[in-house]
C-alpha cells in the first residue's frame, strides 16, 4: 500500500467556519479517507504533528456562527508549549509520507512552516488553488487579506503542482506569475470541484404558496448581496409576492452595506429571512423549500452554490462569465447580465412572473451531472502520480 498523503487542515481544524474554502476542505478530506493523514502546524509546539481527536471532533462538528480565524483552546496551547520547551516535540518522521497536499489558503506562519512538512514527504507537493479575487477586487476584500495575498502567490512557486478549481483561476494565477518575471512554474491543471450528492427527496415540487428564492453564501462585498437587496425593494415594491431567504455567515467589514439594508427591509416588514450559517441537513431542507434560487456574486473561484443548486434541481441566477461561466454551461441557469440591481430586479421578476420557464430549466438542471466529492479525489490523486518533485 502506498504512503499516505499528509493533508494539511491547519486552518479548517480549528475553526467553526463553514464558508466555501472549509466546506471544500472536510469534503476532500473525507473522499480521501485512508489515503491521507490528516496534519497540522503546531505554533505552540512549533511543529508539524497528525491531529489530536479534539482537532478531529472540531472538523466533525456542525457550523457555528462567529469569526472565521482559528481558535487554540487555553489546554492545547499550555500542551504544545510544554512539549517544546520538554523537548518532547514529535514531528513527523522524515520522508514518511508519499506527498504533500496543501488545500487551504495558508498564512505567513504555516508558509514559514512549509519545509517542515515537505520534508516528511517523498513524494509531489501539491497545493489547491482556489481564485485570487483578493487582488482583483481589493475594494470588496477584507484589507488584511489584501496585503497578504501577493507573498501567498508567491509562495505558491515553491509547490511541484497546482490544482486550480477552475480554468478562470487557473488562467488568473499564471498570468499573475507571469506579470511577476517569475521563471521556474510549477505545473498547473484546472480541476474542477466535485459536489455533495442530492438526498434523493431533492428536485420535489416546493410546498405551495409564495414562492421562496434561495440565496446561499456568505454577506460579503463580492457576494453583491445588497444589489440583490435593492432588486428585491423594487420587486416588493411593484406588488411581487414572494420571499428572499439568505443562508450564510456575516463579514461585517465587507458586508456592511448588505447587513444594513437587510435590517431597514425587516423593520420595515417585507418579506426577507436571514439563517446566518446552519447545518447541512438545514441547507438541504432550504434547497428543498426554495422555487430557485439566485447567487449575484461579482465573481468567484469556482461556484459551489450553483452547482449545488443544479445538482438538486433547482435553477440559479447568476453571472455566467468566468468560472461561473464554467459551472452554467450545460443548462439550468439564467444569467444575471453585469449582476446589478436593475439586472437582478428583470431576471428575478421574468423568472418569478413565467411557471413554464422555470419548468424549462428546472428540466435543464435535472439533466445536468456533477462529478462527486470521490470522483475528484480520484482525479487529484491520479494526477499527483503524474509530477516529479523539484529540487
Amino acid at each position: 500500500m502506498p504512503a499516505p498523503l499528509l493533508l494539511d487542515l491547519t486552518h479548517t481544524s480549528h475553526t467553526r467556519a463553514r464558508t466555501g474554502i472549509q466546506r471544500v476542505v472536510r469534503s476532500l478530506r473525507g473522499a480521501l479517507a485512508g489515503r491521507a493523514l490528516s496534519v497540522c502546524f503546531d505554533p505552540h509546539e512549533s511543529a508539524w504533528r497528525p491531529l489530536e481527536p479534539w482537532e478531529e471532533r472540531n472538523l466533525a462538528a456542525a457550523c457555528a456562527a462567529g469569526a472565521r480565524g482559528s481558535r487554540w483552546p487555553l489546554r492545547a496551547r499550555i500542551t504544545g508549549r510544554l512539549r517544546r520547551l520538554s523537548g518532547r516535540a514529535s514531528p513527523l518522521a522524515p520522508g514518511s509520507a508519499g506527498g504533500v497536499l496543501v488545500p487551504e489558503i495558508f498564512s505567513p506562519e504555516v508558509a514559514a512552516a512549509l519545509p517542515g512538512l515537505f520534508a516528511a514527504a517523498e513524494g509531489a507537493r501539491v497545493a489547491l488553488f482556489h481564485d485570487a479575487l483578493a487582488l482583483q477586487y481589493p475594494e470588496f476584500t477584507p484589507r488584511l487579506n489584501v496585503a497578504r495575498f501577493p507573498a501567498y502567490l508567491q509562495e505558491l512557486l515553491q509547490f511541484d503542482g497546482i490544482a486550480a478549481v477552475s480554468e478562470a483561476s487557473r488562467d488568473c494565477l499564471l498570468d499573475y506569475w507571469r506579470w511577476l518575471g517569475a521563471t521556474r512554474l510549477p505545473q498547473v491543471v484546472a480541476l474542477p470541484l466535485g459536489i455533495d450528492p442530492a438526498p434523493a427527496e431533492d428536485g420535489a415540487t416546493p410546498p405551495g404558496g409564495v414562492p421562496v428564492v434561495l440565496c446561499v453564501g456568505s454577506i460579503e462585498g463580492r457576494k453583491n448581496h445588497a444589489a440583490l437587496l435593492d432588486a428585491c425593494e423594487t420587486l416588493w415594491s411593484a406588488g411581487a409576492a414572494f420571499e428572499l431567504r439568505l443562508v450564510g455567515l456575516s463579514n461585517p467589514e465587507t458586508g456592511a452595506a448588505a447587513l444594513e439594508k437587510l435590517r431597514r427591509l425587516r423593520a420595515s416588514g417585507r418579506p426577507v429571512r436571514h439563517d446566518g450559517p446552519v447545518s447541512d441537513q438545514a441547507l438541504e431542507a432550504a434547497y428543498r423549500q426554495c422555487a430557485f434560487t439566485v447567487y449575484p456574486s461579482i465573481a468567484e473561484g469556482f461556484g459551489l452554490p450553483v452547482a449545488e443548486s443544479l445538482a438538486r434541481g433547482k435553477p440559479c441566477l447568476c453571472r455566467t462569465e468566468g468560472a461561473l461561466g464554467e459551472v452554467a454551461r450545460g443548462g439550468g441557469c439564467l444569467s444575471l447580465g453585469a449582476a446589478g440591481p436593475a439586472e437582478i430586479a428583470s431576471a428575478l421578476g421574468r423568472l418569478l412572473a413565467s411557471p413554464s420557464e422555470r419548468s424549462t430549466l428546472e428540466s435543464e438542471a435535472r439533466g445536468r451531472r456533477f462529478k462527486s466529492w470521490g470522483d475528484y479525489a480520484t482525479e487529484l490523486l491520479a494526477w499527483t502520480g503524474t509530477l516529479r518533485r523539484n529540487a
